[in-house]
């Protein structure tokens, strides 16, 4: 079951007295055929889940940079069909780490909850973040989703009340993932101070692990997470290393930027 891999993604990190990083990862930038050979290189340089973007036109939550990746990935063919059959071949190539789909709610409308929920668990995915779907919206994909074993998992943000924080981690599973700015993606100088009493107030509703992203781009970033939460997302800065440079080198420069980060990971979570 997706949920049960994703868990135990978390709880060997924290085992080895580390958190987990999960790169993000849009499929068919930069080039439609790169996918599977980049995500064995961050798997390889260490990253614990894997969040595949699936690229949409209208990607309202997404600042330059992953507009950019999906902009060039949707003019390189890439549908959600494509992202279905790229989870199928990380899979075919024996690739077993945890794999959750980053993207927007009118693909998945498009598509039908329910054919679109069973087929990407097919495929080997194992959950959804679905950045524009509010968690009091949610029910109807987290029924879909549940009949199948497929984690949707509620983005938080630093703006979130108590009652949206309970509400979202009453039904989330796998992990919850906290936004740690204020606006869209982008690797940033500094992380906000802020997302550490966000991390808290989520510890209040749920037991299951607490992710941060957006803004995080070096080892110290990762550092300063694994003070408070169970894992750090990395996006931007990822795909900024992955478009700087020809493309046939992109896996190993992905894989060495990940390995970068490792230094940060070793901090103990303090518990709250």
């Amino acid at each position: 079951m997706g949920t049960d891999r994703i868990r135990e993604a978390f709880e060997q990190a924290r085992a080895g007295g580390r958190i987990a990083l999960v790169p993000y990862v849009t499929v068919g930038f930069p080039e439609i055929d790169l996918t599977t050979e980049i995500v064995r290189a961050v798997v390889d340089g260490g990253a614990d889940v894997i969040e595949l973007g699936v690229p949409f036109s209208d990607p309202v939550g997404e600042g330059p940079t992953i507009q950019a990746s999906g902009y060039r990935a949707l003019l390189n063919g890439v549908t959600p069909g494509t992202c279905i059959e790229a989870a199928m071949a990380i899979r075919g190539a024996g690739i077993d780490v945890p794999i959750v789909f980053m993207g927007y709610y009118n693909n998945i409308l498009s598509a039908g909850l329910d054919d679109y929920c069973s087929r990407v668990r097919e495929a080997g995915v194992d959950g959804l973040i679905v950045a524009d779907l509010p968690a009091l919206e949610a029910g109807p994909l987290q029924d879909a989703a549940d009949r199948v074993g497929l984690a949707v998992i509620p983005l938080l943000a630093l703006t979130s009340t108590d009652e949206a924080i309970r509400h979202a981690c009453a039904r989330a599973f796998g992990f919850v993932y906290c936004i740690s700015v204020l606006g869209v993606t982008g690797a940033r100088a500094t992380m906000s101070a802020r997302v550490e009493g966000l991390a808290n107030k989520v510890r209040k509703y749920t037991d299951l692990p607490v992710a941060i992203g957006f803004g995080i781009s070096n080892a110290a970033h990762v550092g300063q997470v694994a003070k408070y939460a169970d894992g750090a997302v990395v996006g931007s800065a990822l795909i900024d290393t992955l478009a700087d440079g020809d493309s046939s080198g992109a896996a190993a420069r992905a894989g060495a930027y990940i390995r970068s980060l490792a230094s940060g990971t070793s901090r103990k979570v303090v518990a709250n």
